[in-house]
């Protein structure tokens, strides 16, 4: 039994009443003490729950720091993949990898700003890193990864590197035409006499990638002529692939395609490629023109040491190797890095020299919607 008492001065006119009164049963007594314990409680609960807070957002940015790098990759999927677990099981650092293309994921980047979620951008062709190189998204690759690589496969600013190449042919029917009627020059498919007669893919990224080159090699007004005899003289198909699956089955003579799509079929059944031959254009032609395979590290990155580590993987000679014993039939560039056995070598192609840092992608997709093509 509790008992609260008040001495109070007090008129002897006045009654005297407690500021507490409690009964025998002690009722307001216990109600003061439980208000009491509730706030005390209650600030208990409070500094449990700040303390849990700051628990959770603790425990989310080690998540986030253990969860690895995300790469963007607009590479082939499979090829893509063969690089991510060589170097997941070399350094144990994983790797998100979410698939795209390369102008879709470009773009995407562009808009994303310092927000985007990807520490790596992996391109099958130039013109994409170009673009993102351009918005000054891309943070500089380190000096020695950039040593692994020659400089007539990576930029001249230093802000990304080649990792991969593949060149450009001309898919012939070898039942149709003999090695002395093929084009000496790619320029000659403007020519009427090649009307109805060949094939290309001029949606894709790849073949946009040649249009740059030839862009930067000769210029505006050869562009667009050399355009206008594409839509004059070929017919449009939807990939390299299906292109050169068009030469086989004899739709046209010949189509300006990638090098490694037929290798690729010829490592498989050949069902698609068994009547094609490959011709290269060499002499510093346009139609010789090798397209370099990109890798960048986004500035906005919060994993810099693991993303720059990446790529100096993909240059390095494990890396290459990767290109060499696998089924994608690209060229390896790292220096020293031998390609796959099949290759013509790269030295032996007698590519243009083309700067890939000022492949201009805007004015090719420009030139190309006024031609009508895209």
């Amino acid at each position: 039994m509790i008992f609260l008492t008040s001495k109070l001065e007090l008129s002897s006119q006045q009654k005297y009443t407690p500021a507490i009164t409690l009964g025998s049963s002690g009722d307001i007594a216990t109600e003061a003490i439980m208000k009491i314990a509730l706030n005390r409680l209650s600030g208990a609960f409070a500094l449990a729950a700040s303390l849990l807070a700051a628990t959770a957002l603790a425990g989310s940015a080690y998540a986030q720091e253990s969860e690895g790098i995300v790469v963007y990759n607009a590479q082939h999927e499979s090829l893509g993949r063969e690089w991510i677990d060589a170097f997941t099981k070399e350094t144990g650092i994983k790797v998100t990898m979410r698939q795209g293309s390369d102008m879709q994921f470009a773009n995407q980047i562009i808009q994303e700003g310092d927000a985007s979620p990807a520490d790596v951008f992996l391109t099958e062709n130039s013109p994409a890193m170009t673009l993102v190189d351009g918005a000054g998204l891309f943070a500089p690759i380190e000096k020695d990864t950039l040593d692994q690589v020659p400089e007539q496969y990576r930029p001249a600013d230093g802000m990304w590197t080649g990792i991969a190449a593949r060149t450009t042919v001309f898919a012939y029917d070898k039942t149709k035409l003999t090695e002395d009627k093929l084009p000496k020059s790619m320029l000659e498919l403007q020519d009427p006499a090649w009307k109805g007669r060949w094939g290309a893919a001029p949606a894709g990224a790849d073949f946009q990638a040649i249009v740059a080159a030839l862009l930067q090699l000769k210029g505006e007004d050869a562009t667009k002529a050399w355009l206008k005899g594409l839509k004059d003289n070929a017919t449009p198909y939807k990939g390299n692939s299906v292109a050169m699956k068009a030469v086989n089955a004899g739709e046209v003579e010949g189509a300006i395609i990638y090098h490694y799509y037929w290798f690729g079929d010829q490592a498989k059944t050949g069902e698609n490629s068994k009547n094609v031959g490959l011709h290269y254009f060499k002499n510093q032609d346009p139609g010789a023109f090798v397209s370099v395979s990109g890798g960048g590290v986004l500035k906005s990155t919060q994993h810099m040491k693991e993303a720059q580590a990446f790529i100096k993987y993909l240059t390095s000679k494990a890396g290459q190797a990767v290109l060499k014993d696998g089924d994608s039939y690209e060229y390896a560039v790292g220096k020293d890095a031998a390609s796959n056995d099949k290759l013509t070598p790269l030295a032996d192609l007698d590519a243009p020299k083309v700067e890939a840092s000022t492949l201009d992608s805007k004015k090719v997709v420009e030139l190309m919607t006024a031609a009508g093509l895209i």
